[in-house]
């Protein structure tokens, strides 16, 4: 008996904790404007939204040389190796990119534009120098600095309307300095697809989300 309540128990903590977590999530996105409904599916939209990738544009890659066994007695150099060749798939994330963005332009009409700007720019500069593209991964990003660093700004910017211009200047700041201009780079690895605030994103842009909405609810 003890064994079954003990492992009962294993099983209901990590349960408590995510409904504790979706619970304080949503809450918090209704302090930034939305219903409790709207802040309901912005959450499960943006982690369902997660897994998913719409194609952008498809381009061929050179793998190098196909290297293949000759059976000539020739050379094997003046024989034509064809290159390796595979396809690149740019894509936009769904819940990493194209909802944050939807959900900023949303608050942006909301907000005043200039400390949304200057915010976006700065955090624009902190993600590009924060991110760092690894061949196999995509973008490597500390996923706590960007929504820290977005607060911080933010509070101090635009105190009146700090939640969201740290949800605004922190989404479109991460995409554009982590992402887009890391674009070049990521295109010279051998990696079948490149996922616009996809992994190596996705955890920032939800964490910023998660800490601007927290603001909302201390100083809204």
């Amino acid at each position: 008996m003890p064994l079954i309540w003990l492992f009962l128990l294993v099983l209901l903590i990590p349960m408590l904790f995510i409904f504790l977590f979706v619970q304080v999530t949503t809450l918090s996105f209704t302090a930034l404007g939305l219903t409790p409904l709207g802040a309901t599916l912005l959450f499960t939209i943006s982690v369902i939204g997660s897994m998913i990738n719409i194609p952008l544009s498809i381009r061929e890659i050179d793998q190098g040389p196909l290297r293949r066994r000759s059976e000539s007695l020739f050379p094997y150099f003046i024989y034509y190796y064809p290159p390796k060749v595979e396809r690149q798939i740019i894509a936009v994330n769904v819940g990493g990119a194209l909802v944050p963005v939807a959900f900023s332009i949303y608050l942006l009409m909301r907000t005043p534009f200039l400390p949304a700007l200057v915010a976006t720019v700065i955090m624009t500069i902190v993600a590009k120098a924060l991110a760092r593209p690894v061949e196999g991964v995509g973008i490597a990003l500390p996923a706590f600095i960007p929504p820290l660093i977005a607060a911080l700004v933010a509070l101090i910017i635009a105190r009146d309307h700090a939640a969201p211009v740290a949800y605004i200047s922190g989404v479109l700041g991460t995409l554009i300095g982590a992402d887009l201009l890391n674009l070049p780079r990521l295109k010279r690895f051998q990696t079948q697809m490149i996922s616009i605030g996809g992994a190596g994103v996705f955890d920032g842009i939800f964490m910023i989300s998660l800490t601007a909405a927290i603001l909302a609810l201390i100083f809204g």
